[in-house]
């Protein structure tokens, strides 16, 4: 478009340009400000090409904007800012106007752009508060007009003289002869301007001569400062008519003055008009002048004498003033070597006019303090500059006492000197002519300068009163008076704005020259630093003014002159290094500390300016980085900058601390590099102020990240590169590992690499800050006081939010509420302001970046900061009361709710359900939000078990759900927020997700969303819970579960319970399509649980594990057949109706392939109880069944289904592959499975442990590997080696078990023949071996007993070593084992440990207790055990390597012990240096009758929950992963419940127990042998299990599981027999289930009868207590109707009714207690329907509770049964209800299967009642299949068989999709079973198979035939039953 259409290309930008201008945007931020910066250098660009379109728009767009209407203060602000800005852009395209600028353009300049302009300089005035920039600007823009346009300008200034020669007096229009003042002039126009003055002078009215006195005057001096060459050549080559000129209109203007007001009014112009003479200067300073130059010689004659006093006029003698100065000033511009005559003059007049202006007593004014300091300014440099070592006049300036005008003028002086700025209409800046002096002169008075700036500082800062008086430490000259200064009252407000302008001004100096105030003349080291830091902490105050903005800009940009890398050489040039830092450090330290705290409006520009400090900072580093490497680390505490706890959060610097630390006196001593810091904050043991410094600086970056101003964002974010750069520096000098100095160096350099990223908006920069902060890892005192400080600030905007609008503006302030609002743009005013304003958006958002910071790094902050490795940092001292409490020092564990972070979290969930009125829902948004997808992965355990606990809370005791709002509100958050985390695959998530179980808040979770109902948000809630669900299964692999077979399982139970809930039901289109897309979630989810989930049903009644199991199987199945039938339903009646058919089928589509899947799994997890039970289905009579049940055979057989677990030898293979798992080995040796369990088994079943690891790991030649384990841990927690394997642990067991089994031989073999001959041996006879004085009988002689234990010892001793050859193989490899382990802990004396243990465990237990070890056949005499076990003391000495000290009898023996330690020693090493190859012995198993096994597969079960815990929590052991934990749990599953194991009693009995004579008739028939009795044993109506709280064992007794007329009651009295018999003769207890007993389980007369006859009397004394258990109303009839027979139980006080676990729980624990799964099962998920009364001949108050498969009808009020108040409990499963009617809105009828009347309610919400029986109900139904013959027992081998029939025999069907079904499982079949058919079939969803299809049938059974023989006989047997059930 450029280079086709110009002229159009360029009206775009301009346009462009008008759009972004702030008038139209509105206020400016970042982003705006570079867009507005590139359109201006684009315009500026394009003018140089086409100029006058760019002005013509630009002009345009000025009047535009000129004549906007605008209302209110921002917009004003912003009509400034676009006035600026267009006339700026003016301004530079006019300076670069080319040449050849056509007379056309000229023109048009002049006509339009020129007005405008005056229109600015003229409106203008003072009322406006921007005035004096826009006039600054448009001058700007007229003087580069001007430049290139002078004609058109000055000919409108001509024309406008000409004007006003004919105006009359009242009309006089003077401004265009004030652009006199602002044009561009140059000699030769000068002259113009001159001459035409002068020819229309005369003519002028006197205010027009006026104007044009005071404009020429000015137009000199646009001459002199910018053309100065020019101006200096005049006094080498006078110009005549220069000079002409200037003389004609110096007679003129002579003339014009004939008052003493008009004299006063032209002396300045005719100085200057004189000084354009030369000639007539030099003319008039002799003796004789000519008489044309008399006037001028007169004039000066008067002005000397104005200047003296003599002038008689006060006007005059000002004007003098001021014209002598403007000679003085002129005279600077001329050589002296040029004309001298001229500084003559000078010299003749400046005495005087320095008296006049510099005098304390009289200080010089006008009434006008601007214009004289300006008059003062301009003298003092041009004295100066004529003068430099003059200073008399600078030290009447500098002197305290002087007036602070004088300090203002001194300081503008020195900034202008070095400057050389004009200070007036902002052109740029004069050139320095080469004879000017330069500011070196003035160094000499550094010092006095420095004690000007620090008393103004403290003067202008204590005026202001916000902030309290700051004392300064000066330095020791004026410390008397600034001390005074302390107790002086406080200046007034006009003072304190003088002082301010004074500060202002140095600081301004400080930033033009720095050296003029650090100078130090003839300073030592210390005082230099000291004055330096004086300086410095000054400056730093000042940043902070938020009420002196100005100020605070010019001490920012002084500091960082001063920061310069030549700056700071004079620093203290002694020390430059160490002062610097110092300095520097302690400078960031405080501005940190403010920025933090919020304590600055414009902050984003302090950043920025602090970023430029960081920058400095490392280039004096990288200079200096060899110069000292001492002191860095005297600077850095030794290098390391890490500390390892504690937190720099107490040190609170206040100025005069701050100062302090940087003075000498306090840190540094004299000599370089020799320093050393006391403390930084005035305590010592403080880390040094360099890494206090960039703590806080990584606070304040850290803190900055939660801006709302997204520049803020980016600026912290680029100032980490510098920080990075630093580490880079400090490591290259101190040669270590950057991570040292920053450990989270990576992570702060992305940071960096992202704040180059401009364009991003505000929520996309904040989602990657959050990133960036979840993937720091170490915690350092920056990080976690970040948070820390954040956190607080969090809490505080919080409650302000949440009491919005109560807390805002309470005190009525109205006026301050735009100033705030104006404010909070700048600074973090939610934290800072104490108010919050939620109609700004930026107060919302900040406390949303703040959630997201706290979420990101709250995980950073968990770590112990005893993790961080490095110990050179030392914790904060002082009083513990002053310190700030740190998470990490108290963070002891995540779940303790005093940490911060705990805290944090609490009060993140108490906001997932706030209801303010106003930000409610943004506050529930955004933390679902942030929780979900920002939080640190490392919190979510604390998340998880937070929310485990708070969803726990909307449960009752009983377990009812507590349905409320805000509790279902919760439940919603809870749902998004865990799919939000699990979906979100964070860095890091997969170490964190398994540390916290989530099972139980997953249940609790569907428990709660059941009883929601069916509305339509219910619906919605659930469908997302079955989203969340199908998400957590597929991050299965990453969580952890205790019990996820047992939790899968109950979950398929639950969400099955929501397909086709109410989808028929609904009348609502929408609300059907709702609740088929719960359908499908529900199916969706269902699927992800049953991918290989073996079914594991509760207990049933009277039913076998495998028939449980097949019972779930047909029910699920049914279930899902049911779905899949009704979906074909739906689609007919779409087909037929021509609904809303495309959405709905695709529906239908889906769901339908999510039912086949959910079936595939379910059936290929299950095949060994579904395959039999549905394989029917292959047969059915309805053609869709068949087709839905072959691609669920299809779909199994790609899964690749394993029907091996059809076999016989099932159960023996599962058994075989638990030992396999559990002797599994990791990669490292671990054995994850045993050292799970060995950690939580209780120690009370250690034993039994101890035997069954050891059996089984020897049997699979791994006992070593298992040994190895044990003994490590045992090693790994011992104190020392003095205490290995001394007490009862299981690795102790382990050894001693290992010792009884492999070396009971060995030891029988070694100790048998010495036993024997020390008992039976006639020497031995009567030989004593006691050697304790005290137990010795008379007859006895000491030595001799001594000699005989000797003589005894010593052969047993000899024996035992010489006996290595025959130690056996096993024994070998556990003492080799244990030599190896405890090598590694104890190397100095391992093999002491194999001796001491063997000796310990093995041998000295046999030697003691021969008889017990099973050596002897009968214990040995008293005299024999008593010499046994002293030997084995002595023996056990040797082992030990120690001599007897303690028991005095023994110490004899040590210098036998003694001297057998080496021979003990060599036999130790024989027995432990080698390892066998591979164990001798091979211990096999024989699985199912093995004990071992058996135990094993209990012990695993019982403790399943706690391997699962204990795994999941020791992740970092997790080498092998969670795989065989998963696989483990799938077996068990699979293999099911153990059998119930007895409690153990050793103590049989001695009764003879036979006497009961029922029991001899039983037993000689072997009654126990028939299988009849074997069935009864497996229904589990009667078994013992745990013990009551009093320690008895306890039987239970299942009264429904007895089924009269089916079951012998004989048979049953046996079993009770046999089952009571090993405890009946002590105290036991039993428990009586009568859950849903009936008429079918009861006890006949005669039968009841004989229960009280039959056992020994003893046998009914013995029951402690009866326990009743769910009392029904049948019972009490049933015990009124035996009344006489139970009369003796009547009243008993052993009798004792239970009505709920709870109260069950009062006599046995609940871990003891045994009660069948169908019982308990009746307790959960209850609807519970309080005061409901039941009608019968008696009304009775009654609770209704519904559950998942029953009612229960429960009294309310007490009944009797056996002379007991008890309350009834009847219940009703859902298959008995036969009709459920509702009468009326309060009553309702219950029909039950075999009960003859109606059972008839009463209940305010008997329609919820009934709906909720309507839906269990219906639920039943829908899992009840259809009679489907079960097929004959299927083997693995009949598999390809059966199928292939189906197959083939549906192939022939006439129902396409039938054919095609059964075509893919014939291809499944092929491949899976690698069938050889000639030919390729090919699988495809979309084939159409032909209906006449016999040759390809009869083709492939004759290829199978001749191929595959083996399946001949299967096919056939399986065609003949398939013919018979096919309906073809």
């Amino acid at each position: 478009m450029a280079a086709h259409r110009p002229v159009e290309w360029v009206q775009a930008v301009v346009s462009r340009f008008d759009e972004q201008l702030p008038i139209k945007t509105g206020q400016q931020n970042t982003h705006t400000k570079v867009s507005t910066e590139h359109n201006k250098e684009c315009l500026i660009n394009i003018s140089k090409y086409k100029f006058s379109l760019v002005i013509s728009g630009l002009t345009t767009i000025l009047k535009n904007v000129n004549n906007m209407r605008i209302f209110g203060e921002a917009a004003e602000k912003n009509l400034y800012l676009s006035q600026l800005i267009i006339l700026d852009t003016l301004e530079k395209c006019l300076a670069g106007q080319p040449k050849d600028t056509m007379r056309l353009d000229e023109t048009m300049l002049v006509k339009q752009l020129l007005p405008e302009i005056c229109h600015f300089l003229h409106t203008c005035r003072e009322g406006n508060q921007h005035a004096a920039e826009l006039r600054n600007s448009a001058s700007g823009v007229l003087f580069s007009l001007s430049c290139n346009n002078f004609n058109a300008v000055f000919s409108r200034i001509s024309t406008r003289l000409q004007e006003l020669t004919v105006c009359s007096e009242d009309n006089v229009d003077v401004h265009d002869i004030e652009l006199l003042q602002y044009i561009n002039v140059d000699c030769a126009k000068l002259k113009r301007l001159l001459k035409e003055t002068a020819f229309k002078f005369k003519a002028l009215k006197k205010v027009a001569q006026l104007a044009v006195i005071n404009s020429l005057e000015k137009a000199f001096w646009n001459w002199v400062e910018n053309y100065p060459d020019e101006f200096t050549k005049l006094y080498q080559i006078p110009q005549t008519d220069m000079a002409d000129c200037a003389e004609k209109l110096f007679d003129l203007v002579d003339g014009f003055a004939e008052s003493t007001k008009r004299k006063a009014a032209v002396w300045p112009l005719q100085i200057i008009l004189l000084i354009l003479c030369p000639e007539i200067i030099q003319d008039i300073s002799k003796d004789v002048v000519d008489e044309n130059n008399m006037n001028k010689k007169l004039f000066l004659d008067s002005l000397r004498k104005a200047l003296a006093g003599h002038g008689g006029s006060r006007q005059l003698t000002e004007s003098a003033a001021i014209a002598c100065v403007k000679l003085c000033k002129a005279s600077t511009y001329i050589n002296w070597e040029d004309n001298s005559v001229i500084f003559l003059l000078v010299q003749s007049m400046v005495v005087d006019l320095k008296n006049l202006l510099f005098n304390p007593s009289k200080p010089f004014s006008r009434g006008s303090q601007p214009a004289d300091v300006d008059l003062m300014i301009d003298c003092l440099v041009s004295c100066f500059r004529i003068s430099p070592h003059n200073n008399q006049h600078f030290k009447i300036c500098l002197a305290q006492n002087s007036p602070s005008t004088f300090h203002y003028v001194l300081v503008n002086s020195l900034h202008r000197i070095i400057t050389n700025s004009t200070f007036k209409h902002g052109l740029g800046t004069a050139s320095a002519l080469d004879w000017w002096p330069k500011i070196d002169a003035v160094y000499c008075h550094s010092v006095e300068l420095r004690n000007m700036f620090g008393e103004t500082l403290h003067k202008a800062v204590q005026g202001c009163g916000a902030h309290p008086a700051i004392r300064m430490a000066p330095s020791l000259t004026f410390k008397e008076k600034v001390t005074s200064l302390k107790f002086k009252e406080k200046p007034t407000d006009l003072e304190t704005r003088s002082y301010k302008y004074l500060l202002l001004s140095m600081v301004k100096l400080i930033h033009a020259d720095p050296k003029l105030l650090l100078c130090n003349p003839r300073k030592q080291g210390p005082e230099t630093q000291g004055s330096t830091a004086e300086l410095i902490t000054g400056l730093v105050q000042l940043v902070p003014q938020s009420h002196m903005p100005e100020i605070a800009q010019e001490a920012m940009e002084a500091l960082l002159v001063l920061h310069q890398l030549d700056s700071i050489d004079l620093w203290n040039p002694d020390a430059p290094v160490e002062t610097f830092w110092e300095i520097s450090s302690q400078m960031l330290f405080y501005i940190c500390k403010k920025l933090t705290s919020h304590q600055m409006l414009s902050s984003t520009e302090i950043l920025k300016w602090l970023r430029e400090i960081l920058i400095c900072r490392n280039k004096f580093l990288l200079k200096n980085k060899q110069a000292d490497r001492s002191s860095f680390l005297f600077l850095y505490g030794g290098g390391c900058d890490v500390p390892s706890s504690g937190n720099t959060s107490h040190m609170s610097m206040d100025h005069e601390e701050l100062l302090r630390a940087c003075t000498p006196g306090a840190s540094l001593r004299k000599g370089k590099g020799n320093s050393s810091m006391d403390s930084a904050a005035g305590c010592s043991g403080s880390p040094p102020i360099c890494r206090q410094a960039q703590t806080k600086l990584e606070v304040a970056l850290y803190m900055f990240l939660w801006s709302p101003d997204t520049e803020a964002v980016l600026v912290a974010m680029s100032c980490f590169r510098h920080l990075c750069e630093e580490a880079d520096i400090r490591c290259g000098v101190d040669e270590v590992s950057v991570h040292n100095f920053l450990p989270n160096y990576n992570t702060f350099m992305e940071f960096a690499s992202v704040s180059n990223m401009m364009s991003t908006g505000r929520a996309a920069l904040q989602k990657r800050a959050m990133a960036l902060l979840r993937r720091i890892e170490h915690p350092t005192p920056g990080n976690t006081e970040a948070w820390e400080d954040t956190h607080a600030k969090w809490e505080q905007a919080t409650k302000l939010i949440l009491n919005y609008p109560k807390a805002k503006m309470e005190d009525g302030q109205a006026a301050e509420s735009l100033h705030k609002t104006i404010v909070k743009r700048r600074m973090s005013h939610v934290s800072g302001g104490g108010s919050i304003d939620l109609s700004d958006t930026d107060s919302l958002q900040e406390w949303i970046n703040m959630t997201g910071f706290l979420c990101a790094l709250g995980g950073v902050c968990l770590q112990q900061r005893s993790n961080s490795g490095l110990a050179t940092y030392s914790p904060p001292m002082g009083p513990v009361s002053e310190r700030k409490g740190s998470m990490i020092s108290v963070m002891s564990s995540e779940g303790n709710a005093d940490t911060p972070v705990s805290k944090f979290m609490d009060r993140l969930l108490s906001l997932m359900v706030c209801n303010h009125e106003k930000v409610g829902l943004q506050i529930r948004t955004n933390v679902k939000d942030l929780v979900g997808l920002e939080l640190s992965p490392a919190l979510y355990p604390m998340l998880f078990n937070k929310l485990k606990n708070t969803i726990s809370k909307f449960f009752d005791s009983q377990g009812q759900v507590l349905l409320t709002d805000t509790n279902t509100q919760f439940v919603e958050q809870t749902i998004a927020i865990m799919k939000n985390l699990l979906d979100n695959h964070t860095e890091g998530s997969s170490e964190h997700l398994g540390q916290a179980s989530i099972e139980t808040m997953m249940l609790n979770l569907v428990r709660y969303v059941r009883v929601l109902g069916n509305m339509v948000h219910a619906i919605q809630i659930k469908t997302k819970l079955c989203q969340l669900v199908e998400v957590m299964m597929a991050r299965r692999d990453d969580l952890s579960f205790c019990q996820e077979m047992k939790f899968r399982n109950k979950m398929v139970e639950y969400l099955t319970d929501w397909v086709m809930g109410t989808s028929n039901q609904a009348a609502d289109d929408d609300v059907k399509c709702l609740t088929r897309d719960l359908d499908q979630a529900s199916m969706e989810a269902v699927v992800s649980l049953l991918a290989g989930l073996p079914l594991q049903p509760e207990e049933g009644d009277g039913v076998e594990l495998m028939e449980a199991k097949s019972q779930l199987f047909l029910k699920y199945f049914t279930l899902f057949m049911n779905l899949l039938n009704d979906c074909s339903e739906v689609e007919d009646e779409n087909a037929q109706t021509g609904g809303r058919k495309r959405g709905m089928s695709r529906r239908l589509a889906s769901l339908r392939h999510c039912t086949v899947l959910a079936m595939s799994n379910l059936l290929n997890a299950n095949v060994d109880s579904g395959l039999m039970h549905s394989i029917g289905l292959g047969y059915h009579k309805d053609l869709q069944t068949r087709a839905t049940f072959m691609e669920v055979l299809t779909k199994i057989l790609q899964q690749g289904t394993e029907f091996d677990t059809l076999a016989e030898t099932v159960l023996a293979d599962r058994f075989e592959r638990l030992v396999e798992l559990v002797t599994m080995m990791g990669d490292q040796g671990e054995l994850p499975i045993a050292m799970a369990l060995a950690n939580v088994v209780p120690c009370s079943q250690w034993d039994e442990l101890a035997r069954v690891l050891v059996t089984l790991f020897d049997s699979r030649h791994l006992l070593y590997q298992l040994l190895w384990n044990m003994f490590s841990k045992e090693v790994e927690l011992a104190d020392s080696m003095q205490t290995l394997f001394r007490g009862n642990s299981l690795a102790s067991k382990i050894m001693t078990f290992c010792f009884k089994v492999y070396g009971a031989t060995y030891l029988q073999k070694l100790l048998d023949p010495l036993l024997r001959i020390v008992i039976t041996s006639s020497d031995w006879q009567h030989v004593s071996f006691e050697v304790d004085p005290t137990r010795l009988e008379q007859s006895e002689s000491l030595e001799e007993n001594q000699r005989n234990l000797l003589q005894m010892t010593e052969k047993f001793f000899h024996a035992i070593i010489s006996s290595s050859s025959e130690f056996p193989p096993q024994l070998r490899s556990v003492c080799h084992c244990l030599y190896q382990v405890v090598s590694q802990r104890f190397p100095q004396n391992s093999i002491g440990a194999v001796g001491s243990a063997m000796f310990l465990r093995f041998i000295n237990p046999a030697i003691v207790s021969p008889y017990e070890a099973g050596i002897l056949d009968k214990k040995p005499p008293p005299r024999i055990e008593r010499g046994l076990k002293l030997m084995s003391k002595i023996l056990q000495s040797i082992a030990n390597h120690v001599l007897f000290t303690k028991e005095e009898h023994m110490r004899p023996f040590n210098d036998f012990v003694k001297s057998n330690f080496d021979a003990a020693r060599r036999f130790f090493l024989d027995i432990a240096s080698d390892c066998p190859t591979s164990d001798a012995v091979n211990h096999s198993l024989s699985f199912i009758s093995d004990g071992n096994v058996l135990a094993l597969h209990r012990l695993l079960w019982n403790n399943q929950e706690k391997i699962g815990q204990y795994l999941s929590s020791n992740r970092d052991h997790k080498a092998v992963g969670r795989r065989p934990f998963d696989k483990m749990a799938t077996l068990l599953a699979y293999l099911g419940p153990p059998e119930h194991k007895p409690v153990a009693d050793t103590h049989w009995s001695s009764l003879n127990l036979t006497s009961s004579k029922f029991e001899e008739f039983m037993t000689r028939h072997q009654v126990h042998e028939k299988e009849e009795f074997k069935a009864l044993k497996t229904l589990s109506i009667f078994y013992q299990a745990g013990t009551s709280k009093a320690g008895n064992p306890i039987f239970y007794y299942v009264a429904r599981r007895f089924k009269t007329g089916q079951i012998n009651g004989d048979l049953l009295i046996y079993h009770v027999l046999l089952t009571l018999k090993p405890y009946y003769a002590k105290p036991y207890e039993i428990v009586v289930d009568l859950t849903h007993t009936g008429p079918s389980n009861r006890f006949k007369t005669d039968f009841l009868s004989k229960w009280f006859v039959v056992f020994p009397g003893f046998a009914y004394d013995n029951v402690s207590a009866v326990y009743i258990y769910n009392c029904n109303s049948w019972v009490r009839e049933y015990t009124k109707y035996h009344e006489r027979l139970l009369t003796g139980l009547k009243g008993s006080k052993r009798l004792i009714f239970i009505d709920c676990p709870g109260k069950l729980a009062e006599h046995i624990e609940h871990e003891q207690q045994k009660l069948p799964a169908a019982t308990l099962a009746l307790e959960e998920d209850l609807k519970v329907f309080h005061n409901a009364l039941k009608l019968a001949h008696k009304d009775t108050k009654v609770s209704i509770k519904v559950g998942s498969t029953a009612v229960q009808v429960t009294s309310a009020e007490r009944t009797k049964v056996l002379g007991q108040s008890v309350f009834l409990n009847d219940i009703y499963y859902a298959s008995e209800i036969e009709e459920i009617c509702l009468v009326d809105e309060n009553q309702f009828t219950l029909t039950i299967a075999n009960q003859g009347t109606p059972l008839t309610f009463m209940h305010q919400e008997c329609e919820a009642i009934v709906q909720s029986i309507i839906h269990i109900r219906t639920r039943w139904e829908l899992s009840q299949p259809d009679s489907i013959p079960q097929h004959t027992k299927i083997r693995p081998k009949d598999v390809p068989g059966t199928l292939l029939n189906i197959a083939l025999l549906n192939l022939g069907s006439s129902d396409p999709s039938l054919r095609s079904a059964a075509y893919n499982l014939l291809c499944a079949l092929t491949c899976t079973f690698n069938l050889k058919i000639e030919g390729q079939l090919l699988e495809t969803s979309g084939l159409c198979i032909p209906a006449n299809n016999t040759l390809f049938i009869v083709s492939i059974s004759k290829t199978l035939a001749a191929n595959e023989p083996h399946l001949t006989l299967e096919f056939l047997e399986e065609c003949i039953s398939g013919f018979s059930k096919s309906s073809k």
